[in-house]
Order: structure tokens, then sequence, then C-alpha cells
């Protein structure tokens, strides 16, 4: 499925994008493209989000896509990461817009994960920033989260606006486990993505292909 709707945009642009994010789920997909036949130095891969920690920390997601996927690949695919020099992601999001900028529009593929309070990407429930993000028409926002067991102690993030996000020809949302099911069926029923902002996404029109295993 990944592999062949980027096939198809390098037939018809010779580019595309594949916008992926972290956690443990989606590293099994990640492993399996790292095998893939593609024209890979045409491929942008780029984060949904990020911790802000540094790239070598084992928190972040720059670091688990390298493990996972990039440095199979070597230097054939051009890699945006949204970690920079400055002290904190709202410092930085003016230079990670920037990046984000360069990258190939529409994305081909947006893979979103969601947590256990709604959240998808770094767009985390009232947490500072979430309103600015959700009204955004620039690719990245800058949010500090409130400290929770989903959090932990690394509340300081940056993310992809659903603006930009929503710019993608398929968006995929990957989940496992009852208990993210319960919440994904309960965010279905809302429409206030300040509370469960994963709802955003499940009521545009462009649809959220979801793909969940217990």
């Amino acid at each position: 499925m990944v592999v062949d709707d980027l096939e198809q945009s390098l037939q018809r642009k010779t580019t595309a994008s594949l916008l992926l994010s972290g956690g443990s789920t989606p590293i099994p997909l990640y492993h399996s493209l790292s095998s893939a036949t593609l024209d890979w130095a045409s491929v942008h891969i780029a984060l949904v989000d990020e911790r802000w920690v540094a790239t070598d920390n084992a928190a972040s997601n720059e670091r688990l896509l390298r493990e996972s996927l990039l440095d199979s690949l070597g230097v054939r695919a051009p890699f945006t990461g949204m970690k920079n020099a400055a002290e904190s992601p709202f410092e930085g999001v003016a230079g990670c817009n920037l990046d984000y900028q360069k990258l190939p529009l529409p994305h081909t593929i947006c893979l979103l994960g969601m947590g256990p309070d709604g959240h998808t990407a770094s767009l985390f429930p009232r947490a500072q920033g979430l309103d600015a993000a959700l009204d955004s028409q620039q690719h990245c926002a800058a949010i500090r989260a409130h400290q929770s067991e989903v959090t932990g102690d690394r509340v300081e993030r940056m993310t992809m606006t659903p603006w930009s996000i929503l710019q993608s020809e398929r968006l995929i949302l990957l989940i496992t486990g009852t208990d993210k099911w319960e919440v994904l069926q309960q965010a279905e029923k809302s429409d206030d993505a300040r509370l469960t902002p994963i709802s955003h996404f499940i009521h545009q029109a462009k649809p959220l292909e979801v793909y969940w295993a217990p």
C-alpha cells in the first residue's frame, strides 16, 4: 500500500513525500520499508512531530526513524527533521517552518498515531500552543503539553499542524489495543478537537484511513 502509493507518485510527479510518526506501533512498517526497492533519492521523508530533545536522545523520534529506516537507506532518501539548535520549540518554530516549506506538496502519505488521551502528532488536549496549531496555516507549531503518563517529562514538542497534515493525498492512522479503539470511538462522537485532537481529523472531508490491531 505505502510502497505502491510512493511508486505512483514518483511516476506521476518524479517526486514523493512521506510523513512519519514515532512510537513503537509503526516500527515493523519502517523495517519493511527499509528493504523496499524505490527511487529513494526522490522520496522526501519528514517527521510528523518531535520531542524537543537532542537527536541522539532515546526519546527522539528522529533517532527512532534513523534506526528503523533511514540508516538502512543511507544517503539515498532526503530527510527533514524538526529539532534544531533553538532552546525551545517556541524559539525554533520559525526555522522548522522554513525547512518544511521545502517539502513537495501535496504530501503523498501521512502516517499518524494516537495516544490513549486522544492526542495525535503532538497535538495534546488543552496543551499550550494547541489553539494556535489548530488555527495555523503554517506547517509546524510549537507545543507545551500538560505533563501526564502519556507525555512523561518530555512536554515540549514540535508538531505538524492540521493545515499541513491535511495536505496529504493519503492520511493513515495506525493504532493497536482495545483501549485505543475505545478512545477512537469516543473521539468520533466529539467535535471538540481541544479535548480530543484526533477528532479534528475524523470529521474532515478527507477520509482518515484507520488500521487497527487488537
